[in-house]
């Protein structure tokens, strides 16, 4: 049984690209992942700038996500920035492509606080618009108006501001007022 889980999570796993970027390569999530993702989604500044970590991140939830991320017929990729090949960590960040209709997607990250104002978050962003790896004609982002690094990390990736909006943050119990971007990638 196993054997079974850990072919098919091999599977689901090549087919989502590895991206290559100067600083680290952008990798589909591994099962050693967990305990990295454990530690950098624990931490508070991390649940409050998303929508879906929760604060206090239980136990076994990065566990779920890793497992989550291969399932066949997932709705998204998630990468992890991966900068062991330049003497960094293993686990930088995150980042999130998620399917929507009409050959759209919708980009979300976020950067373990130890690497933040190093431009890796703008690294990851445009080294996946650049490959687009779900040929998207449409790429949205909308981050929460007190986080205006990620604001930044969107617009000097090209993207364009659409308007305010509101979401739910699952850590913050409440719903937070966003600002909303999109991007239409280059063929």
């Amino acid at each position: 049984m196993l054997e079974s889980a850990q072919t098919s999570l091999a599977a689901a796993a090549q087919a989502q690209p590895v991206i290559a970027s100067e600083r680290f390569v952008l990798r589909p999530l591994r099962r050693s992942d967990a305990g990295l993702i454990s530690h950098w989604a624990s931490d508070p500044r991390v649940a409050r700038g998303t929508r879906s970590i929760p604060h206090p991140y239980p136990p076994g939830a990065a566990e779920a996500l890793v497992t989550r991320s291969h399932a066949p017929g997932r709705s998204g990729d998630v990468w992890a920035l991966d900068g062991t090949a330049q003497g960094l960590g293993e686990v930088l960040g995150l980042v999130h492509l998620s399917r929507m209709d009409r050959n759209q997607a919708e980009i979300s990250f976020w950067i373990a606080p130890a690497f933040w104002n190093t431009g890796l978050a703008s690294e990851a962003v445009g080294a996946l618009i650049a490959a687009n790896p779900m040929g998207s004609h449409a790429i949205f982002a909308e981050v929460f108006q007190d986080n205006p690094g990620s604001a930044r990390v969107l617009c000097n990736n090209g993207f364009d501001y659409l308007g305010d909006a509101e979401s739910f943050s699952v850590a913050r119990g409440a719903v937070v007022p966003t600002w909303t971007y999109a991007l239409q990638p280059k063929a």
